[in-house]
């Protein structure tokens, strides 16, 4: 069932959105015409997510493959009573992960006579 979902953050401000729930039973509930209600703040039910994310950046940031840069992308949903949960894409749970490594800075170029350039 498509619903939608509102959520204050800790300044205040509202937002809105759309939570699927597929749990058998399970119903999201508004007060009148507007949104269900969230019983957590938009950043406490984030937080989850974001310790998924620090750990995931310290097993690839370990020094094993030394990557100049690391993308985390998750895919969540939203639901009034756990919060945001990593979402499944297909059959697994979803996370995409890229390294990025930059090209190596080129050699010095060798002297016509076989020996190194030296710069000064």
């Amino acid at each position: 069932m498509d619903g939608l979902l509102e959520f204050t953050t800790e300044d205040g401000a509202q937002v809105v959105v759309e939570a699927v729930d597929d749990e058998t039973g399970a119903r999201l509930v508004s007060r009148g015409d507007g949104p269900a209600q969230a019983a957590r703040t938009f950043e406490n039910a984030l937080e989850g997510v974001r310790a998924a994310a620090a750990s995931a950046l310290r097993v690839f940031r370990d020094g094993t493959l030394r990557p100049d840069s690391v993308e985390l992308e998750f895919g969540v949903r939203l639901s009034a009573e756990a919060g945001a949960v990593i979402a499944k894409g297909t059959a697994e749970g979803h996370l995409v992960v890229r390294l990025h490594w930059s090209p190596q800075t080129p050699a010095p170029a060798a002297a016509a006579d076989g020996r190194a350039a030296v710069r000064s």
